[in-house]
């Protein structure tokens, strides 16, 4: 409930729902609706860099980009601005996160503060096919997760264990994440693994339906040998 309180109802236009940590735990632990009736912090909306999108409003302030960029780069320049209710993710004086693997901030985001411009609003994560692919790169370990929607590679993520993390030396470098969206480039491994703990992934959210009699009394009206069929298709 502390991690919702100044968190937005933003799963529906999220990138991040259908593998989002809090939508998670929100289910998990029965929380429908807020107790909280004060008015709620709010952000605008920062480019930190030429692949990433910041939404502060959405950010839970649980450090884990600023930790993973100061394990992966000497020359971090965003972290955590202001001092209580106030405080932020941010760069100082406007810089922008440059360097090779600052694409990782957005595998380690576990909502939707950190998002990734080349596939913000292109497609459901639901309605793509995860497969494990590999390249020879000189800066990273190569070993990818690609993301298919029929024949076009709409993002690339660094492969997570079961426990949803990115494990050490398993990171990412731009030009695999961002630059390398051909096939042909990869060498393709096989389907990945799904995560069923999501709740959309688990088919969570069923909708209870009224069963369309109706349609028993025109496939009667028409043809009564169909009506076996149309109550099967109906249950």
């Amino acid at each position: 409930e502390m991690l919702l309180l100044n968190h937005p109802l933003d799963c529906p236009i999220c990138d991040q729902a259908g593998e989002c940590e809090l939508q998670n735990f929100a289910y998990n632990h029965g929380l429908v609706e807020t107790r909280y009736e004060e008015e709620r912090r709010t952000f605008e909306k920062i480019d930190i860099g030429k692949y990433i999108q910041l939404h502060m409003t959405r950010c839970i302030l649980c450090y884990r980009c600023v930790y993973t960029a100061d394990q992966l780069t000497n020359k971090r320049v965003h972290g955590v601005l202001g001092r209580g209710e106030a405080s932020e993710i941010g760069t100082y004086i406007q810089n922008v996160v440059e360097n090779d693997f600052s694409g990782n901030v957005v595998d380690v985001c576990p909502v939707g503060a950190l998002t990734d411009k080349t596939f913000r609003f292109k497609q459901r994560v639901w309605f793509t096919k995860p497969v494990y692919a590999h390249r020879n790169c000189g800066t990273c370990c190569g070993e990818v997760e690609l993301w298919y929607r029929g024949e076009e590679v709409l993002r690339i993520t660094a492969r997570k264990n079961a426990y949803n993390e990115v494990p050490d030396g398993k990171f990412i470098c731009n030009t695999c994440r961002f630059e390398t969206k051909e096939t042909a480039k990869w060498t393709i491994e096989g389907p990945a693994p799904i995560d069923r703990r999501s709740v959309v992934a688990a088919n969570k959210y069923v909708k209870n339906t009224i069963k369309p009699k109706f349609l028993l009394q025109i496939a009667e009206t028409y043809n009564p040998q169909v009506n076996d069929e149309i109550e099967k298709l109906v249950e």
